[in-house]
């Protein structure tokens, strides 16, 4: 609940400024709509710690953004996103030496991934500076985002997972993995709606009168978890965290 009321006054903190811009600034009226697609980098932050590598993943969709005011040498508008987001993480399964993990059941090196897909939705405050027309410009954005999970898939090349409970004689050996939390490997994804706050930054380029392109880098702190985080649940934490850069085109209309 407290996790909400972040959100909540994030939403606050970032529109109450365009608002009050809009009572002084030079009025604008431009909308604007395109897509994106990029490339995202993805983990999350289990309490008991899951030791982990970037799970990377693709990100695309559709824009919209209302330009409704300049405010000095700020463009003020409001972007909203509609995005598919391949997140999720991929363990690093390893021995206390740091070497791989070679289940005697296989003959190969253990390896898990989690998939999971989901819709996105953030909503920006996006403030730029720069050339309004025929020019580049930087901008930052920031706000809220919300998800909901479409797909949760497992990508494993064993069966059971070699842990000092199987094998303790190889545990003790270095051989087996240093790592006993394992519980994340069975479960489903329990809480289908995730919702976190965005912050990103880039520039734009403008090719004609209508028409932008623009390049950014994003981070994503998710507020939600994955697994419940009651004293009874395994979890404590089971959040994303995430690193987008993407590329996009939007048209003036």
């Amino acid at each position: 609940m407290k996790r909400l009321h972040l959100i909540y006054i994030l939403v606050l903190v970032t529109f109450m400024p365009i608002r009050s811009m809009a009572q002084v600034g030079e009025y604008r009226n431009t909308f604007s709509i395109g897509g994106s697609g990029g490339y995202m980098m993805n983990s999350l932050s289990f309490q008991p710690t899951v030791t982990q590598k970037m799970h990377g993943g693709m990100t695309f969709g559709i824009t919209g953004r209302y330009t409704s005011e300049k405010y000095f040498s700020t463009l003020c508008a409001i972007q909203a996103e509609v995005n598919m987001a391949q997140m999720g993480w991929t363990q690093d399964i390893a021995t206390i030496d740091n070497l791989p993990v070679v289940n005697p059941l296989t003959g190969v090196a253990e390896e898990y991934q989690r998939d999971i897909t989901y819709i996105q939705i953030p909503i920006f405050a996006h403030l730029s500076w720069g050339k309004e027309k025929r020019g580049v410009n930087a901008f930052l954005n920031l706000g809220p985002q919300i998800g909901f999970v479409i797909s949760d898939k497992t990508k494993k090349n064993y069966d059971t997972p070699y842990t000092k409970e199987n094998f303790p004689n190889d545990f003790t050996n270095s051989v087996g993995r240093a790592s006993q939390v394992v519980a994340q490997e069975t479960m489903p994804v329990e809480n289908k709606f995730d919702f976190g706050i965005t912050f990103g930054a880039g520039i734009e380029c403008h090719i004609n009168k209508v028409g932008r392109f623009d390049l950014e880098g994003r981070f994503y702190y998710g507020l939600g978890n994955i697994y419940g985080d009651s004293k009874r649940d395994f979890f404590g934490t089971s959040n994303h965290t995430t690193i987008v850069i993407k590329m996009g085109y939007l048209y003036d209309l």
